[in-house]
């Protein structure tokens, strides 16, 4: 928001998803919307006014220390799936043009008032945590 931090991301997705974990909607004030990926394809200009927060055993999330803009949820684990990923918030691009809704995850915690058009791939919090290889 304040340009303090930005990135480029190569070998961007054309697709996004949707979190709904208590987490998420904290973090991001609703559903999180964010794209994948691998954390080596990003490079960050203005990294001194990153700020993290290990917000799991398994992840951290990041923002602008300047103006609290949130940057990236990482998966910090060395192996498994999505090692070495991170999901950006769609609502950082310039254009997001293009990009297709394609997933929607934690669907058993989505708030009743929340409904997207049109179908898509769901997981629930215990198809997600078996994915990661995460104990409930």
């Amino acid at each position: 928001m304040c340009g303090a931090v930005e990135f480029t991301a190569a070998n961007a997705p054309d697709r996004f998803g949707a979190c709904h974990c208590e987490m998420c909607r904290r973090w991001s004030g609703s559903a999180f919307l964010g794209f994948s990926v691998q954390a080596s394809d990003v490079t960050w200009k203005g990294e001194a006014h990153i700020r993290t927060l290990q917000s799991s055993d398994w992840a951290e999330r990041a923002w602008c220390g300047r103006c609290g803009s949130g940057l990236y949820y990482r998966l910090t684990g060395e192996d498994g799936p999505g090692a070495g990923s991170m999901q950006i918030p769609l609502g950082l691009l310039d254009d997001s043009a293009g990009m297709t809704f394609a997933s929607e995850i934690f669907i058993d915690h989505k708030p009743a008032g929340f409904a997207y058009a049109g179908e898509r791939p769901t997981l629930t919090r215990a198809e997600v945590m078996a994915k990661y290889g995460v104990d409930l």
